[in-house]
């Protein structure tokens, strides 16, 4: 066999390898692989199955957190995950205007492990409750596997929160990937629904803001005399 094709084929082979790859990595950071997300209807998020924290827990339909005076809700992916405590330190930046506005903060986590939500809390300035069904994270649930460790912009995330001095650690669940809602009291229902798309992907506090002036508390009958 003639060497130079040996080696012809070789380069051939290498070059079609790489070609591969480069057209695997450009896919990778499109959104085409990505799945889209199913919005939530209000019905559906009301009739969640929500648990304290406390040391004798209580179970509530989710429907009371906006009932009254609407809500802020964020759906975190993981507690000990130092993106989710990046967006969580944001929208506690948020606290004082929502309590201007008289609008709470809450957060929904999916499991209670060791002392993930403890741990997290000094980052998130609002009650936190645990979705066992993880119902917070559907109607379809999203995961992002190892494919994002190849999406540029989830290391630009990861940068900008390390370059924020936020740390984490590797425990607990972190593929189901959250959100955050802006719930109205009554059936004024959903004014902003984000879902995080890859790693990272965080809500804009402007966005949420703006979302949380269009509420309308709920007036009682009393009051309305």
């Amino acid at each position: 066999m003639d060497p130079s094709f040996f080696t012809m084929g070789m380069w051939s082979i290498g070059a079609g390898a790489i070609g591969a790859a480069a057209v695997a990595l450009l896919l990778a950071n499109t959104d085409v692989f990505l799945s889209k997300p199913q919005e939530a209807a209000l019905e559906y998020l009301e009739d969640i199955d929500l648990k304290t924290l406390e040391k004798e827990p209580r179970t509530f339909k989710a429907k009371e957190l906006w009932e009254k005076n609407g809500a802020v809700i964020m759906a975190v992916r993981r507690p000990g995950c130092f993106l989710c405590r990046e967006e969580a330190a944001d929208l506690s930046s948020l606290k004082p205007r929502l309590d201007e506005l008289g609008v709470p903060l809450y957060a929904v986590v999916k499991e209670q492990v060791r002392t993930e939500v403890r741990d997290f809390q000094p980052y998130f300035k609002g009650e936190i409750f645990l979705d066992k069904q993880k119902k917070f994270y559907g109607p379809q649930r999203r995961k992002m596997m190892f494919m994002g460790f190849v999406r540029l912009g989830v290391w630009y995330n990861f940068f900008r929160a390390w370059s924020g001095g936020f740390s984490g650690n590797l425990e607990g669940e972190g593929f189901i990937l959250g959100g955050v809602f802006v719930v109205g009291p009554g059936k004024q229902g959903i004014l902003l629904e984000h879902r995080e798309k890859e790693f990272g992907d965080k809500v804009n506090p402007d966005s949420v803001l703006e979302a949380a002036r269009r509420i309308k508390p709920q007036t009682s009958a009393s009051e309305k005399k």
